[in-house]
This record gives structure tokens, sequence and C-alpha cells, in this order.
């Protein structure tokens, strides 16, 4: 592995950079469209020829977020040489013990793994080992890491995108839809070699394995201590009594949204809030003049919103005008809270900057930046690479980064 003073490799750069090739369109999977198992014995029947074929899982999901509450899957999408493909709908099987047995035990290949990581644990999966081919991409300086563009760029394949946006909790789901569902793993694998090869040229495959096993162990996301304060258009709010109708009216969203398995945003969106907020409606009809309280699903609950509104004007519950700061402040204010702390970030950042062109990765790829403002705010009493290095490994940055950035960090933050 290269050590902080390697030079990366100037070789192996992303086919984006070349003329755009003329790409042949996959249309259809090569072995057909497959069907959906939504059956016990039709789920054991997948998992006997998974078991039968070889390779890793090349794995996908399809959510309903724009539709459904919550971000659980509807659709897995597993393929593995001499298996082929197989469609399985978690909504319909009650039991999915030999499915979650086989692939717990599988390395899996993924393209932007944490998309579908949380989804896939809550149906008690997880892979021994991962690929995510997104973060490869990364990695490898692509300018552009979408599953389409990456298979057209080193594939030569129109990979469509279509129904990538639908809902996917209707049933029985469309042909088309199956179709595309399919496409999504059909070149996973050829995907995966292709980009480990610019890896292992650029000389950063190792950088890869281990970001693969950084994702692969992340916990999943935990909901913010106040979700509400995440309404669109919130930050326009000046008093602590419009915060106060904004929440009872998140909260009573949230509530029904629940219940009902229906995204929040397609029984009054963000924005009727603000509105709601703003002219403070205590009847129906009143409310009923707001705009975007005149769908359907806003009538049907006129009364309901009304009596969010009235429990946000009468209770003595008030919210801070501002959320809890709970880490560093905004660095637009260091210049004037830690002047030091300024100046080590400026330099920091033009340390990540440097590599990040050398090594042609992202600079947030390279450091996450709220590792490099931890170092930069409580920088150690003495600084050195030693010192700078178990930061950042505590922080949680991974070898690779360490071992790229710590020395130049260590010697930018003594100058600064």
């Amino acid at each position: 592995m290269p050590n902080s003073d390697s030079s990366a490799p100037a070789s192996s750069t992303p086919a984006a950079e070349a003329a755009a090739p003329v790409l042949t369109p996959l249309a259809a999977p090569r072995d057909g469209i497959p069907e959906v198992i939504d059956t016990a014995p039709a789920l054991r029947r997948a998992v006997r020829a998974l078991e039968a074929g070889t390779g890793d899982l090349a794995v996908d999901t399809e959510r309903a977020s724009g539709f459904r509450y919550g971000q659980r899957a509807f659709l897995l999408q597993i393929r593995r040489d001499g298996s082929g493909t197989w469609l399985i709908d978690p909504e319909t099987l009650d039991d999915l013990a030999p499915l979650r047995e086989f692939v717990n035990q599988q390395p899996w290949i993924l393209h932007a793994a944490t998309q579908d990581l949380p989804c896939l644990h809550e149906l008690g999966m997880s892979p021994t080992s991962l690929f995510d081919t997104e973060m490869a991409g990364r990695l490898a300086g692509f300018p552009r890491v979408s599953l389409g563009t990456m298979v057209g760029e080193l594939l030569g394949l129109q990979l469509a995108k279509e129904h990538s946006a639908v809902d996917w909790s209707t049933r029985p789901l469309p042909e088309s839809w199956l179709n595309y569902a399919a496409l999504d793993v059909e070149v996973l694998e050829e995907l995966r070699q292709a980009i480990a090869q610019v890896l292992e040229e650029q000389g950063k495959l190792e950088f890869a394995r281990q970001e693969f096993e950084h994702e692969r162990t992340l916990p999943d996301p935990v909901p913010a201590e106040t979700p509400w304060r995440k309404l669109s258009g919130i930050h326009k709010l000046k008093s602590r009594r419009n915060l106060a109708v904004a929440r009872e009216l998140w909260i009573s969203r949230e509530s029904l949204a629940q219940s009902r398995d229906v995204a929040p945003g397609r029984l009054i969106p963000d924005r009727a809030i603000m509105a709601a907020v703003e002219q403070r409606a205590t009847s129906v009809p009143a409310l009923l003049q707001i705009p975007g309280f005149h769908t359907r699903n806003a009538k049907r609950d006129a009364a309901r919103w009304v009596d969010a509104i009235q429990r946000g004007n009468s209770t003595r519950d008030l919210p801070d005008l501002r959320a809890p700061k709970n880490g560093l402040p905004h660095p637009r204010s260091w210049a004037e809270k830690n002047p030091d702390a300024a100046n080590r970030l400026e330099a920091a950042k033009q340390v990540v900057n440097d590599v990040s062109e050398q090594w042609n990765i992202p600079g947030e790829n390279l450091l996450t930046p709220k590792y490099l403002r931890e170092v930069c705010w409580n920088a150690p009493a003495r600084i050195s690479e030693a010192s700078v290095a178990d930061m950042l490994e505590n922080l949680g940055a991974r070898q690779w980064q360490r071992e790229l950035l710590s020395d130049k960090l260590a010697a930018a933050l003594k100058q600064a």
C-alpha cells in the first residue's frame, strides 16, 4: 500500500474524460424477466438455485419512500453466476429465514450500498463482505457515479432508468418495472470486475477495500432529536410560537402517515404546513382556503390539522428558536470564536485539496469533513504525525486516509 509520500499513478484516467462511446442498449435480462417470488415454496426454490451458483451476490432493493411511510424494501433483486436473477417480494412473504440464512453467509456487490443496507438490515440481512461499485467509482475519480453512467462508461451498455421513482408498493408489479429491476443487478458482477481493474491500475484497490468494510459496518442512521426541524422552509419562522405550531402539525402528520403507511408529504406537503403556520387558521373553512390544503387527502383530515394548529397556539412548551448545538460551531464563526482553529482549518483544507488533486479522489471521500474540522478545532496538545494519526483513527478515518494525510496535516497544523 502506498505511504503518504507516494505519488498517484498518472495512468487509468476514467473513461468519462474520453470521447463519449456509442452505447449498446441493454433492453432485457439475458434470461428473460424473472418471476416474482412471493410464496414460501418459491422462496425455497430460489434459495436452492442461489446456493448452486458461484461467486458474490449482486444485490439491489426497490423502495417506495415517496409513496409509503419509511424506507423499507418492497422488492429484493439478487443475482449470482450460475443461478440467474431472482426478484423477491418481502411484503408478501411471512418468513424470509431461508433467504436470510443464505445471504448472511455471502459477500455482496451493491451500487450505493449506504442507500440499500439500512432497509436490508430491517429484514435481518447483511453481507460478510461488500463491494460498492458507486464508492469504487468515486475513489477512481469518475465525475459521475450513477449506475447507468458507470455501466455506460465501463461496459459500453445503456441502462434505462425510467422506473427509478415509481411506486414499488404497487401489486402486481408491471412487467416493465420487473424488467427494469432485474437489469439493475444484471451487470453488477461485470461492473465490479471493470472498476476493480481501474482501481488496481491506480493503486487504490486497498483504499476501496477499507472503504467497503467501513460502509458494511456503519450503524444505521438514527432519527434526529427534533426531526420536525427538518421541515422545508422552517428557517423562515422567527418566533417560538410559530415553531410550536409547525411542530404540532409535523407530529400530527407523522403519526397519521405511519398509521396509514403513506409518505407524510402525500397527506400535506411541507409548504402547506408553512402556510398554515403563517395564517393560523382556527376553523376548517379557513384552513381549506390555504394553499396546499385543497387536495382530497388534506380535506379529509382538515379537522385534525386545525386541532394541531390550536395545540401549537395554546401550548406552553415553546421550542427554542434554534436547535441545540451538540457539535462544533459553524466554521463561519471560527475566526471570532477560535482564531487559531480557523487558521488551522484553512491550512488543513489546502492539504486535503492538494492530496485530493494528486490522487484524483474527491475531498469528502479522502477525509470526512467533520473529522477535518474536529482535528482543527481540538488539535492535539503536541502536534505530530503520530498524534494527528491517532486522533483521525479515533474519529473513524481509515488507515489509507491516515497514511496519505497525517504527516501533511501535522505539518500544516504546526505552521498555521
